[in-house]
């Protein structure tokens, strides 16, 4: 009698857990700005998204899930030259490799923040990474409000570690990410 009681507990209850929202990502306002060294200065780049999966559960942050894919032919390193090289074989080697893969493993929330653990992969490389995420409403949008938000997301990679430290003189191995997803959720 306990267990039938238990499962039909369990039938009812499971109702209030919510899947989490499919959220789509407004490309136009969103990028992954990179940041590294060259020659000993700080430099600044971009790096456009091609695709995105989104799915939040803002009630329980770590039912969330997170991919998205990256165009790295079409990125500027914000130097014609750097740009150049940091497309070719001795960087991304955009030819033999069009694309940059983020799938999310696991959401800690930890407060008004979270850390985002995943696997990134470059030039065909899948390495751990972890993105320090926060959520904010878009401005202009009503407190409570869940259909248009701001994501903010740091991290940072080692370029040896994919292969792509070519260079080495005159570029640090250190890349920092510096992203802003605007997402808007599908109803």
């Amino acid at each position: 009698m306990r267990l039938i009681l238990l499962i039909l507990a369990l039938i009812i209850a499971a109702p209030a857990l919510a899947d989490p929202e499919p959220y789509r990502l407004d490309r136009e306002n969103s990028f992954v700005g990179f940041g590294y060294t060259f020659s000993g200065n700080p430099a600044r780049g971009t790096m456009p998204v091609v695709a995105a999966r989104i799915m939040l559960d803002l009630d329980n942050p770590a039912r969330s899930q997170v991919a998205a894919t990256l165009d790295p032919a079409r990125a500027s390193a914000g130097l014609f030259l750097a740009t150049s090289a940091m497309k070719g074989p001795q960087v991304l080697d955009t030819r033999r490799f069009p694309r940059i893969t983020f799938q999310s493993t696991r959401v800690i929330p930890d407060g008004w923040t979270a850390r985002i653990e995943g696997k990134i992969t470059i030039k065909g490389i899948t390495r751990p990474i972890t993105l320090d995420a926060q959520l904010f409403r878009q401005q202009g949008t009503d407190p409570g409000e869940r259909d248009r938000l701001s994501m903010r997301l740091k991290g940072a990679i080692s370029r040896a570690a994919f292969g792509a430290g070519g260079f080495p003189d005159l570029v640090g191995d250190t890349i920092t990410l510096d992203i802003v997803a605007r997402v808007d959720r599908v109803r």
